[in-house]
């Protein structure tokens, strides 16, 4: 893992080097820390909001290359963290990270970097790493950052392909809340910025299967009275609360493994009680495993901020933000269980429903941290069917 925190680089040498597990070999600058780490490599489309991607705990276990050049030239701030530090190993980017010109920014993305322990790489043609990442399939990499450029390319190659990869991890317990904690605060608005909810709501039992605090934020904004449950909650410790609804968070790693202690919970709330239910993400894939689907490893996944989804009952497309490299089945959706939004780019399953009840999910991340606000509505309709 990283260990150091880098100076800036005034020789010209290459400092970073990305090997694929097919012995492709890219040279870079490194920024941030020093040390060497192994990662499925993926690319975000994103143009803003490379801090909330970093923090985003769905990105568990994965390095991120950024399509977009202009990364980091809005700084950094302690407000746009999605969680307490980074959770993707490493960022690859074509340009090194310019000054900030941001009247938010209170920190460099390279010192931010560094101070939480996180490999940046920029001077990459990341055009060819993500035709790279698109044919090959979320390639497995080591990537190395230190100061005098000299790689032992056989090491890193060797690393690459011991990588284990994401499929049948189960990645929610490492970025999961150690214990269940209340949640007040609200969406960001000018010009007071975030505030809590001082009126009282309904009482929603979310589970953290990796939660962005800005999706918490959302359902506190729609009139929720949100505790959060770690990952391995029992239907008994839900129904403690007697929440009137449960709500099922984005996260990392491969459903199914998550599903070993998460789709009976769901099942059996479910199978005994009436209550809503809404998911986003991994939450999405909960449920559709709970109900009988199944899901499955995509190629290369979906991770950006400009993917078009439609709504079927509708006919309405949602510019929406995503980040999942497995994805539900709709093949595999049992009687009752209806197939809601589909993507625009691939076809992709990207909501689903019971039919006549107050349960559903979807694929996107309508709380938008980044991205567009277009599906915030679905915050809105879940607080609507609560009792």
């Amino acid at each position: 893992m990283p260990i150091a925190a880098a100076t800036q680089n005034t020789t010209g040498k290459p400092t970073a080097c990305i090997v694929l597990a097919d012995g492709t070999i890219f040279y870079g600058y490194g920024f941030g820390a020093y040390g060497v780490i192994q990662a499925e490599l993926c690319f975000n489309t994103a143009m803003t909001g490379y801090q909330e991607i970093m923090t985003d705990p769905s990105y568990a276990g994965q390095a991120i290359t950024f399509t977009f050049p202009h990364i980091g030239n809005t700084g950094v701030n302690l407000e746009d963290d999605e969680t307490a530090d980074p959770v993707a190993r490493a960022m690859v980017v074509k340009w090194d990270p310019t000054e900030p010109s941001s009247w938010r920014s209170e920190d460099t993305l390279s010192a931010w970097l560094a101070k939480r322990g996180r490999i940046g790489v920029g001077g990459i043609d990341t055009r060819r790493l993500t035709r790279a990442i698109t044919h090959q399939g979320a390639p497995h990499v080591a990537i190395s950052h230190n100061a005098d450029g000299i790689f032992d390319i056989e090491e890193l190659l060797a690393l690459a392909r011991d990588f284990e990869g994401l499929e049948g991890l189960d990645l929610a317990k490492e970025v999961t809340c150690a214990q269940s904690y209340s949640w007040d605060e609200q969406r960001w608005a000018w010009p007071d910025g975030y505030t809590k909810s001082n009126t009282p709501g309904k009482k929603v039992v979310a589970i953290d299967y990796g939660a962005k605090r800005n999706i918490l934020r959302c359902l506190a904004s729609a009139g929720c009275d949100v505790t959060v449950l770690p990952a391995t909650a029992t239907t008994e410790e839900v129904l403690a609360h007697n929440p009137a609804g449960v709500f099922l968070s984005n996260g990392p790693g491969d459903p199914a493994a998550t599903g070993e202690y998460a789709v009976p919970m769901i099942r059996e709330i479910l199978d005994t009680t009436d209550l809503p239910v809404f998911g986003i993400c991994l939450g999405h894939q909960m449920l559709a495993l709970a109900l009988g689907g199944k899901t499955m490893k995509m190629s290369h996944g979906h991770h950006g901020a400009n993917h078009p989804v439609k709504e079927l009952a509708t006919g309405k497309v949602e510019i929406t933000s995503m980040n999942h490299g497995f994805a539900v089945d709709a093949q595999s959706l049992p009687a009752g269980v209806e197939e809601t939004h589909v993507s625009l780019f691939d076809g992709s399953n990207c909501g689903i429903h019971i039919v006549g009840r107050p349960v559903f999910s979807v694929q996107q991340h309508p709380e938008a941290s980044p991205g567009p606000q277009d599906s915030y509505y679905l915050f809105e309709r879940f607080a609507a069917s609560l009792a």
